[in-house]
């Protein structure tokens, strides 16, 4: 107890009723709820009476050894979908399953859906049965019975729920929603359940959902005696069924509920947690409490505005050569498309890095698609290459076809893809049958079509091009969970490609995925120190001794799906800062290129939330951009009506020097869009 501060001790010597312990960023929280653990058995509680409820398998391993290192006793800590496994295996049949029921990962749920699709007669579009099958994982974890369900999956969710049941099988949902189901419909299950567990924790809080709310207020219903640990502040998770209001609404849901806040922070030096509590103060839902440290005010926060995405990466890698400890370093993005400028300028300084959560940029799935694609715009012989794209969308040819397909182009010694033409033209040459050969056939013409495109279009354009003429974006819109994602990964890499032909002499497609290729093969190694990239929701959770936030733009962080979560993006810029223990790092960029496009940004409003006095900027002396340009060079002035190939009319506002020469501002009514164009790219045509 004499390693606890003041609140950390009131938090783990209280016993009976409920407490909510809102504990700060690096407030010592695991600590707190180890100790409170050890403080009841000290007390002679059972370990069986304890009951920890945590997020994650790992973390509720890691309190297991904590306990068993302190008083070495086994008391239950598991996650909310092994407790519900649990009370399930032992009570199920009051639902009318049995208890060696099996468990559905996702592709087992998918197979299900799509087997009642076909029952239903209902066409099994792309990607149909996954969208059903997240809308059902919603209203489960909203506990929404097929009943109450929208009309328009109803059906389907009725009889995939009795196929669930026919099969004595549950979905991954079905752990808490029947879970829940039990102790509602059974009394005898509801008390056997309230009366095996006397004390309960609960980690994390603020991340519950509807579900997992609902579970612990009805194990607690009967003791009261419920330790709930978490800080709104932290919510980050909304997109995946979060309800920060469960903490905020604590003491209403169990009236006599004692508050202890630890607001001492054990990580961050003062500037940086003042920083911190300045942002979060924007916020209107929340729990009033400000971080605090005696580990001293330590340096100012750094801030860069750079030019472009390009410049902020140069600058952010050349502090870290400055600062030396690469394992002690962290980059935070809000986007993984965002990590692709980072990893160049690392590479290029020989810089060792991991991508933590995720791929590095240039092995991620879509990437490496669009960019076999543009090989075999290239080369009849990738077959590599050809393997990788023949199937991709779907056109009828299997796996045997295809092997096939290029053992007999080995055996004339023919290019793979010359040998596909042949086949098309010889039907003694390769045996096909009429879907197969269809399929062939639109490979090999939008292969065609693609070469024809390489030589009137730059290469971003081709990329763009690739997109569309393949069916791929379409294909990606197949899972809508991963789809905003890709999506972007693939807007970086056509941001890549306009980026690449600016600054390239002779800006060639085969040196184009020459460059490309000698960056994927860079290889991460796990066994060297090496900085950590990752996105902000990737960092919940960690700390390093330097930490660059960047990105920091409107409509990019916040991010512009996020409009109506405003507060949830500030809680996630605050996550990000509470990482740093000592040097902390803001930078965002003035132009950064999307779809090919050189935009302006505006820098986020997080920044303009920090006080100035906890700054020291280190790029232009104000967040402003460019005076506008006046050159006799001007084409076009404010007011001039122009037109662009693909965006149509539209009539310059602005005209002004940027990083990539003249740049112009320009609205499209067609649209009603906002748009800042490169003047040497974008093409602008008068308007008559």
């Amino acid at each position: 107890m004499a390693e606890l501060n003041p609140k950390q001790q009131i938090a783990v010597e209280h016993i009976e009723g409920p407490l909510l312990v809102l504990a700060g960023a690096g407030s010592g929280k695991t600590r707190v709820v180890t100790y409170r653990i050890a403080h009841l058995l000290n007390l002679g509680i059972l370990p069986s009476d304890i009951l920890a409820v945590t997020f994650t398998n790992k973390a509720a391993e890691e309190m297991k050894a904590r306990i068993r290192i302190l008083k070495n006793a086994h008391v239950l800590a598991c996650t909310f979908h092994s407790l519900g496994a649990r009370i399930l295996r032992e009570s199920i049949s009051a639902l009318g399953y049995k208890k060696d029921f099996t468990i559905y990962d996702e592709e087992d749920s998918e197979k299900l859906l799509k087997n009642c699709l076909s029952e239903l007669q209902i066409a099994e579009d792309k990607g149909f049965a996954r969208k059903i099958r997240h809308q059902i994982s919603q209203a489960k974890n909203d506990l929404i019975d097929p009943a109450q369900a929208n009309v328009e999956f109803r059906g389907i969710y009725e009889l995939y729920q009795q196929k669930l049941e026919n099969c004595n099988a549950l979905d991954f949902d079905d752990l808490l929603y029947l879970t829940i189901k039990l102790l509602q419909t059974s009394p005898s299950a509801r008390l056997e359940y309230q009366n095996r567990w006397l004390f309960i924790l609960i980690d994390e809080y603020q991340d519950t959902n509807l579900a997992q709310y609902t579970l612990a207020k009805i194990l607690v219903e009967k003791c009261h005696n419920i330790f709930a640990v978490g800080d709104p502040d932290q919510s980050i998770y909304s997109w995946r069924g979060a309800r920060y209001q469960n903490i905020l609404n604590f003491e209403d849901d169990f009236p006599g509920a004692k508050v202890v806040a630890l607001d001492q922070n054990y990580r961050s030096t003062n500037t940086i947690l003042e920083s911190a509590n300045a942002l979060i103060r924007h916020n209107l839902e929340r729990y009033d409490k400000k971080l605090w440290s005696d580990l001293g005010d330590g340096e100012k926060i750094k801030v860069f505005i750079a030019q472009n995405e390009k410049q902020e990466a140069a600058f952010v890698v050349g502090e870290i050569g400055k600062l030396g400890r690469l394992d002690e370093t962290a980059i935070f993005y809000r986007t993984n498309a965002q990590s692709r400028a980072f990893e160049d300028a690392l590479l290029a300084r020989k810089m060792a890095y991991h991508i933590i959560g995720g791929l590095s940029f240039y092995q991620r799935r879509e990437v490496k698609d669009l960019l076999a694609y543009l090989k075999m715009v290239v080369s009849n012989s990738d077959l590599i290459a050809f393997l990788r794209t023949i199937n991709l969308p779907k056109r009828g040819l299997g796996g045997a076809t295809v092997e096939k397909l290029s053992l007999a182009a080995t055996a004339s010694n023919q290019p793979i893809f010359t040998f596909c033409e042949e086949a098309l033209k010889r039907p003694d040459l390769f045996k096909l049958s009429p879907k197969q050969k269809e399929g062939l056939k639109n490979y090999v013409q939008t292969i065609y079509s693609l070469r024809e495109k390489r030589s009137e279009c730059k290469i971003h354009e081709l990329i763009s091009e690739t997109m569309g003429l393949t069916g791929y974006l379409e294909y990606i819109q197949e899972d809508c969970e991963t789809f905003q994602d890709r999506k972007e990964n693939l807007d970086a890499l056509i941001s890549k490609a306009a980026e690449w032909q600016n600054e390239e002499p002779n800006p060639t497609l085969p040196h184009f995925l020459e460059a490309l290729s000698l960056r994927a093969g860079a290889a991460e190694n796990a066994n060297i120190p090496a900085v950590k990239l990752m996105t902000l929701h990737n960092s919940k959770g960690l700390e390093f001794e330097t930490v660059f936030l960047v990105g920091l733009e409107e409509e990019l962080f916040p991010h512009i799906h996020s409009e109506e979560s405003i507060e949830e993006e500030r809680r996630l810029c605050y996550v990000g800062m509470t990482r740093a223990k000592k040097k902390l790092y803001l930078s965002s960029a003035l132009y950064r290129y999307m779809w090919g496009t050189a935009r302006f940004m505006k820098p986020s409003r997080f920044l303009k939330e920090i006080p100035q006095e906890f700054i020291e900027n280190l790029s232009l002396p104000s967040f402003e951009r460019e005076e506008p340009f006046m050159s006799s060079s001007l084409e076009f002035s404010p007011g001039d009506q122009v037109v662009h190939k693909e965006f149509g009319v539209g009539t310059i506002k602005t005209a002004y020097e940027g990083s990539f020469g003249l740049m112009y501002d320009v609205y499209f009514s067609q649209t009603n869009s906002h748009r800042t164009l490169v003047a040497k790219f974008a093409k602008l045509q008068p308007f008559s």
